[in-house]
């Protein structure tokens, strides 16, 4: 531009001068820059390869039902899930395990917990995926429920590949005064005690948000976010139970059909779906005599739910500061489905304090003359409303029908993910996690691992479906644990419950296992039931140590 005003300058003698000076000066301008260009993108190329790896954030929520959140046809307030699934994909075929500690390290090794379960923990030849991906130049974080510490709480996450962590080493809590409340190997109570304003959901969300703020950002991160959330206790704060004030007065029966009427309309399940019948330990709500305590429980579950989702929604906000939101995919699934157990009032346990932290006697106890939700009670919510939460499958957590075992599941990758706001009907399952997450990075399962034969995984990758490619259904899943062992095997599904017989159902023509086949097709039973025995008796052999 200098150039330019000279060349029109009056001044000619100056402008013989100037003008070569000038464009001398330029070129030499142009050069340097130029220069300086090339270095800062060379610069720019060597710090953009691990960067333009993903980042990976699981989040993982406790007993929840499958027809709970708002995107899945849910009543329950979960704008931040919601988006997620508007943006992302929503997987309406997913399978956990039955139970919260088996679905875990199923999620975490890839593998069957029949084998990478190992005395309450994970099985020393199964590799997790924070050990695959911290060899591969990962940051390996953890904020939430670890529940596999074994019998003695002896292993923390920090044997198992995490950098960090942040949580409690057991399966069950005080949202108030959390067990085994731990930051790293170091025990940390006091925290809660110290805080009168102390509530796990939030804790596990601060600390998720203070890991990723703190963290290297010229390195990819693999994060691990397992609320307890809704897990038994019922415990929420005072303002986000008000907010579900007479949202139940409806009662259990109603809340079901409401819900299939929004699933189908959702696209969640067919038109055709029937739901099953109410459980045989529900009455009827117009038979329940205790409708305002019965209200209050599900006020509570949901309370707890939105507050999670708040944080879920906080989670997003932290990675969108650090400029992580776009390339980071996000898994947002369930350990298993609704818990019915109904808390007694003479139950023990390591995690249930014996009083407040002010000093007040617990009140335990499903007792209708006490409302849940303040830190002196503990209850569930129990048969009706986890018969609700599981709308439209039948039975619950422990078991392994679907209302157990089929639980939604959210994937959302900004940079990854091309069609949005799609339904992905093909039969998947907590095991395809670790699959996906190494086809995405680029990371490789090893042989061997600790000097002994690495198991291999039992998944598969989902990621065909991240590039709106078809994917194919598990032809074959295998269930066994607690109450249920069941086989799904195309479209037939093997399923038997607390020792009885087999069942038979056509999930294509009945996925709310309604009809008994078992009867009239025993030549089918015993087919399944052979592959039953053989898919455990392979699972088993592979845990043997060597």
């Amino acid at each position: 531009m200098s150039v330019t005003l000279l060349e029109c300058s009056p001044a000619a003698v100056f402008s013989k001068i100037a003008v070569p000076f000038f464009r001398i000066a330029e070129r030499l301008t142009r050069i340097v820059g130029g220069l300086l260009l090339l270095v800062s993108s060379m610069h720019a190329s060597v710090n953009a390869q691990p960067a333009s790896r993903p980042n990976v954030l699981v989040i993982m929520a406790d007993d929840m039902g499958y027809s709970d959140l708002g995107c899945f046809g849910g009543e329950i307030r979960t704008p931040h899930l919601d988006r997620l699934a508007e943006d992302g994909l929503r997987f309406t075929n997913f399978y956990s395990e039955n139970m919260c500690w088996v679905s875990r390290v199923a999620m975490l090794t890839g593998v069957y917990h029949r084998t990478s379960m190992f005395e309450g923990s994970i099985h020393p030849r199964c590799v997790t995926m924070p050990e695959v991906l911290g060899d591969h130049g990962y940051q390996t974080l953890m904020s939430g429920k670890w529940h596999l510490a074994g019998k003695q709480y002896r292993i923390y996450p920090g044997d198992r590949g995490f950098d960090q962590f942040y949580g409690f080493l057991g399966g069950a809590v005080s949202f108030y005064w959390p067990a085994y409340l731990t930051r790293n190997r170091t025990d940390v109570q006091q925290e809660a005690i110290k805080d009168p304003d102390y509530y796990i959901t939030d804790a596990i969300t601060d600390e998720g948000i203070r890991m990723l703020r703190e963290s290297d950002a010229g390195k990819p991160l693999f994060m691990y976010v397992a609320y307890n959330a809704a897990h038994w206790p019922l415990h929420a704060r005072d303002e986000d139970i008000a907010a579900y004030k007479g949202r139940y007065a409806g009662g259990w029966d109603q809340l079901r059909q409401e819900r299939l009427a929004r699933m189908k309309q959702l696209g969640i399940v067919s038109d055709t779906v029937a739901l099953s019948p109410r459980n045989e330990n529900v009455p009827a709500w117009d038979d329940e005599s205790h409708q305002a305590w019965q209200q209050r429980r599900m006020e509570v579950y949901a309370a707890q739910v939105t507050s999670m989702d708040r944080g879920i929604g906080r989670l997003m906000d932290a990675l969108k500061d650090t400029g992580r939101f776009d390339n980071t995919l996000v898994f947002f699934t369930v350990d298993n489905g609704g818990c019915h157990v109904e808390y007694e009032p003479d139950r023990k346990g390591d995690y249930l304090p014996k009083s407040t932290r002010d000093g007040r006697p617990m009140r335990p106890g499903n007792l209708p003359e006490i409302m849940p939700g303040p830190e002196d009670t503990y209850q569930s919510y129990g048969h009706g409303w986890a018969n609700a939460s599981n709308t439209p499958y039948r039975m619950f957590k422990k078991f392994d029908h679907e209302g157990g075992v089929r639980t939604p599941m959210i994937a959302h990758w900004p940079a990854g993910i091309e069609a949005k706001g799609k339904l992905v009907p093909a039969v998947s399952h907590l095991i395809d996690i670790m699959p996906t997450v190494l086809e995405v990075t680029g990371a490789t399962h090893p042989n061997k691992f600790r000097g002994q034969d690495a198991v291999q995984v039992d998944g598969h990758s989902l990621a065909a479906a991240f590039r709106s490619e078809s994917l194919q259904d598990h032809q074959t899943l295998f269930f066994h644990h607690a109450s249920g062992k069941a086989l799904r095997h195309e479209r037939w599904k093997l399923v038997a419950a607390g020792g009885g017989d087999w069942e038979l159902y056509d999930l294509k023509e009945d996925p709310a296992e309604t009809m008994n086949l078992a009867k009239q097709r025993p030549a089918q039973v015993k087919r399944l039931a052979k592959m039953w025995e053989s898919e455990s008796a392979r699972l088993l052999a592979r845990a043997k140590l060597k």
